[in-house]
């Protein structure tokens, strides 16, 4: 078996996309930055993400019936900041964010973000997977021109047009 260490740097080197996760339970939010968040089916419509279990928003994601995935892109670095932010409120700003019917809190200049009903809970190691189903979905046609959002290497990264690996050279 490897080194934690080891293995951190090793997916350290892996870039990942960029999500805000929020959730409400009891009238307590959270909100927190994830990279860990990947589609599992298209039919039924099923993505899992996990948490650490000394995450400060854990307990509140372990009662959480649904979730807010809002997918980031280049555009929205701010809520990622916001989400990996310490110590600070991240619903302070009440003109950022607003609840939708269901009860969790959404961030609208996210222009895409997924409510998903969480239907199965694993405990991996020092991690908590979730495995949650698509059940209401926003896309902003805005959000397919800003350039995506990535997290590599303990810094966030802009992809876009500017990024395309010369198709040729990846042949060779």
């Amino acid at each position: 078996m490897i080194a934690p260490d080891e293995f951190k740097s090793a997916f350290r080197l892996h870039p990942s996309g960029v999500a805000l996760i929020t959730a409400n339970v009891g009238g307590t939010q959270v909100a927190l930055t994830a990279s860990s968040v990947s589609a599992v089916s298209a039919e039924p419509p099923l993505v899992m993400f996990s948490i650490s279990v000394i995450s400060s928003s854990a307990d509140v994601l372990k009662r959480a019936d649904a979730v807010i995935i809002h997918l980031l892109t280049a555009g929205n670095l701010d809520l990622a900041m916001l989400g990996a932010a310490s110590g600070v409120d991240r619903f302070a700003d009440e003109t950022r964010w607003s609840r939708l019917p269901t009860g969790e809190p959404v961030f609208a200049e996210a222009g895409v973000w997924l409510r998903a009903r969480i239907i199965h809970r694993i405990d991996a190691g020092g991690s908590t997977v979730f495995v949650a189903e698509a059940v209401d979905a926003s896309v902003s046609d805005r959000s397919v021109d800003d350039d995506g959002l990535v997290y590599r290497n303990r810094a966030w990264h802009r992809i876009g047009i500017h990024s395309l690996a010369d198709p040729a050279r990846l042949a060779g």
